[in-house]
């Protein structure tokens, strides 16, 4: 019991490490229980470098800072020590996410897997944290008796990956008609595992910052993401909507709140408010042929109605999407 307290302690331990870019320091504080991707994420807001243009330096510490997945605790990382960052900031011609690293390990987590996860002690703390530091700036007032829609870009409205000479040619068939329909009922935040600088560029590209018909409530980055540790699957990101709760409480929560992601494992942490979509890849190929947000507007319509959201089973959309939510109340 004395050897696990201490192991506790010294995760939650807050580190405070000096690094050095570009000619200038700064200060970035840490806890053992946050991984080299969350120590990157902090040096991003300090110095606009993106994660994935980072290389960290530390001479005792070797290879191991190149392993996002590995948590501080187990680096010999003490307060005041000084690494050495090198990376570039991206410029005014942004560069595309292609050169970005396939995902494809998404996972389907098991029910009992999902809870601890979503109760373990660590991450609350984590998301505690990235509540405190990240703060969400509102493009347009959030609306009094309407639901949230939270909703992914790459692979969910757009096809981040095929070539293309118009952005428009990879946009995902129906999806102004889908946000103009669903602005009815829902605020709409769009939440991305990339910069805010891109998810800027290609919202805009798309016409979703200026259409006429619908309002965007927020826009979100990777910076507002957290890394959580499964003990079957090791580390990885998420999208945790208490962040948004937090920050919203008197319009949002659990029982009002539904995103929409083509990877489980981004609301692993809110698990009952996560719908995954078939992903839109290929649009050259399926763009003819591809359904999704109208059912999808279907679905979100259908469910407008209830007053809680939390209890709906997400899994089995498609099966409701057209039949109301008559059908729902006695699922």
């Amino acid at each position: 019991m004395a050897a696990s307290a201490s192991t506790s302690s010294s995760s939650e331990e807050e580190i405070t490490l000096t690094v050095k870019w570009s000619g200038k320091e700064y200060t970035v504080r840490v806890c053992g229980d946050d991984s080299v991707a969350e120590l990157k994420r902090r040096i991003c807001e300090l110095t606009n470098v993106l994660p994935k243009r980072q290389k960290l330096l530390y001479p005792k510490v070797g290879s191991k800072l190149a392993d996002d997945s590995i948590l501080l605790s187990q680096l010999p990382l003490k307060s005041s020590l000084k690494m050495t960052m090198i990376g570039t900031v991206e410029d005014d011609i942004i560069v595309d996410q292609v050169d970005s690293p396939e995902i494809v390990d998404d996972f389907e987590l098991g029910k009992d897997e999902v809870i601890d996860i979503k109760d373990k002690d660590v991450n609350k703390q984590k998301l505690r944290r990235r509540i405190s530091i990240y703060k969400i700036e509102l493009r347009n007032p959030c609306r009094e008796g309407k639901k949230l829609l939270v909703l992914d870009i790459d692979y969910t409205l757009f096809d981040h990956r095929s070539p293309a000479e118009n952005p428009l040619q990879l946009m995902r068939p129906f999806l102004h008609e889908f946000l103009t329909a669903a602005y009815a009922e829902y605020d709409i935040m769009i939440w991305s595992a990339t910069s805010i600088r891109w998810v800027e560029l290609k919202m805009g590209q798309l016409g979703v910052l200026s259409n006429p018909n619908y309002k965007i409530t927020a826009l979100l980055d990777h910076l507002a993401m957290i890394t959580v540790q499964s003990d079957y699957r090791g580390t990885f990101d998420c999208k945790p909507l208490g962040l948004i709760w937090a920050q919203f409480p008197e319009f949002y929560s659990s029982r009002n709140t539904i995103m929409f992601d083509d990877l489980r494992r981004n609301f692993v942490m809110n698990p009952q408010n996560g719908l995954v979509i078939r992903p839109f890849r290929k649009a050259h190929a399926n763009r003819d042929t591809d359904q999704e947000l109208m059912k999808l507007t279907q679905y979100l319509l259908a469910i407008a109605e209830l007053d809680d959201l939390s209890h709906l089973d997400h899994n089995n959309w498609e099966l409701y999407s057209e039949d109301g939510p008559k059908r729902r109340r006695h699922a």
